[in-house]
């Protein structure tokens, strides 16, 4: 199952979601349609598993002791640093996250799961403010979105292999957002 979610994703980043058809990824897989929902009920489910992919690494980072424990502006710091490292693992599962529209049942349910991550972090950034770790005269919302329109970005010119590697691009994030921020 997890081969045919990631040709699933490839076409769906390729042809985007509105456009791709089952048929296409039967196709790019090399099977039949129905080979396809024996695995899986259909279009909408293979997103949910690929973007789902995401969410649950994303979400998984909150859950990591660094991102619970500790000042609240060094939990913020790794929350960074391990999405950055999150995106370049899963490349292609981000990125799909990303151009999700909400035009599904499934699509808004990712959505919503996306608005909860951001809600998250940004509390870590309101607590990060409230202890004076970091200027309070940005609303905690808008610094997250902020930070992570940034951080979203990645997906689009990161290429594997090429010049930066994640602590390249960690160090250059971590200067550019939290000099402004401290």
């Amino acid at each position: 199952m997890d081969a045919i979610v990631d040709i699933a994703v490839q076409v769906f980043l390729r042809r985007g979601y509105d456009g791709a058809s089952l048929d296409q990824v039967a196709a790019a897989a090399g099977i039949t349609k129905a080979s396809i929902y024996y695995h899986a009920d259909g279009k909408e489910a293979l997103l949910a598993r690929g973007a789902g992919r995401a969410l649950d690494a994303l979400f998984a980072v909150l859950q990591e002791s660094a991102a619970r424990e500790g000042r609240e502006i060094d939990r913020l710091k790794h929350v960074v640093r391990r999405t950055i490292e999150v995106t370049v693992e899963r490349l292609p599962e981000v990125a799909l996250l990303l151009r999700v529209r909400g035009n599904t049942s499934t699509e808004r349910w990712i959505l919503e799961r996306r608005r909860r991550f951001d809600r998250l972090v940004a509390a870590i950034v309101k607590d990060a403010q409230l202890k004076g770790q970091i200027r309070a005269d940005i609303e905690p919302g808008l610094i997250t979105r902020l930070l992570f329109g940034m951080l979203n970005s990645i997906t689009e010119w990161y290429r594997p292999g090429g010049g930066l590697g994640v602590e390249d691009i960690v160090a250059a994030a971590s200067r550019v957002a939290f000099a402004g921020l401290e």
